[in-house]
């Protein structure tokens, strides 16, 4: 094997699977300490990695913006060509990883095995085994033609290092508010996944009883979800905080970092909460921890409806309940909920 002094990790996915990739870019940086090592997620995602050590650069791509299509993706790709990497490894399986993939002209190029064309693309492939491994393991499996796989469950956690200007801004933010302080993200790109809101504002009400400061978060196009929990919890003046729309990516971690719990749905911010060890509950509806992104670690919890037979229906859940009831959400009512939270909280 040739010396490895460039490297490039391609996750243009959702904000948490960029998350969920910490794991293998720090395995990466162990076992190469001097080699660059350039990360490539979805546009939007790049200023959160900015500070995290061992990357060399961060860069988005636009994949739904000016980014869009194929010919895009391998105009992309010769560009990466010209840092003359030396590995390229995709986290990510799509036709458009692959075509970027296969323009970088890295001599040693790892992927998944499927889909079929990516056996082109790639010239190493690895089975991802969907259905046996979690999904950090099964990013970890990518270091299989590197001997770099660690032993089975054990990932190496890594630190997420924020940008000092998040930590002072979180500060700012939530530094002198009285504690406990609760964090809710009512919010979900997939609306199945999302638990009813009216639920969301009935344990923030209780959260404030109990003496509770609970801090609402929501990222753009949420604001009016996070507004409904707001004053579901009117009695709580002064003790709700709405910062959904308001904080950068980086900022948002710095102030989920802060809580003593975060109750979320299956989302991107669960991730930011559980890596930094904050406990976390988090409301699975249509999909199940078996598919492997659930929250890691003792102080992380999984709520569910167990019983139903209709779960998972998809890997994201779809935009509205096959079944018409989204039972697997709404079975879950808030004092259940508040039952597992409150001792998160000290209440």
């Amino acid at each position: 094997m040739r010396e490895i002094q460039r490297i490039g990790v391609w996750q243009t996915a959702f904000l948490g699977d960029a998350v969920l990739t910490l794991p293998l870019l720090q395995a990466l940086h162990e076992a190469f300490p001097e080699a660059e090592l350039h990360f490539v997620v979805r546009a939007g995602v790049q200023e959160l990695f900015t500070a995290q050590p061992g990357i060399t650069s961060v860069t988005g791509f636009d994949k739904r913006g000016t980014q869009r299509g194929l010919g895009a993706a391998w105009a992309f790709g010769r560009t990466m060509a010209a840092r003359e990497l030396d590995l390229w490894v995709s986290a990510h399986a799509s036709l458009r990883s692959a075509v970027t993939a296969f323009a970088t002209g890295a001599p040693m190029r790892v992927g998944y095995a499927a889909p079929l064309y990516n056996r082109m693309a790639y010239t190493h492939t690895v089975q991802r085994a969907f259905d046996q491994f979690d999904e950090i393991e099964r990013l970890l499996r990518l270091l299989r033609p590197l001997d770099l796989e660690p032993a089975s469950g054990d990932f190496p956690w890594p630190d997420m290092v924020l940008p000092p200007s998040a930590e002072i801004e979180a500060e700012e933010l939530l530094g002198s508010l009285p504690g406990p302080l609760l964090g809710v993200h009512p919010g979900s790109t997939w609306p199945t996944k999302q638990w009813p809101v009216e639920y969301f504002a009935q344990v923030a009400a209780t959260a404030v009883e109990a003496g509770a400061t609970v801090v609402v978060f929501g990222g753009p196009g949420e604001e009016a979800d996070a507004e409904t929990v707001v004053r579901g919890a009117v009695q709580g003046a002064g003790r709700v905080i709405n910062l959904a729309g308001a904080v950068s990516l980086p900022v948002l971690a710095a102030c989920i970092r802060r809580l003593d719990a975060y109750l979320t749905n299956d989302s991107g911010p669960m991730h930011l909460a559980w890596m930094q060890r904050v406990p976390t509950l988090a409301l699975f509806g249509p999909t199940v921890r078996e598919l492997g992104f659930f929250p890691r670690g003792r102080t992380a919890h999984v709520l569910e409806v167990a019983e139903l037979s209709c779960r998972p229906c998809g890997l994201h859940g779809p935009k509205r309940c096959p079944q018409g009831h989204h039972r697997c959400m709404r079975d879950m009512q808030p004092a259940f909920v508040w039952e597992h939270l409150a001792p998160m909280l000290g209440a």
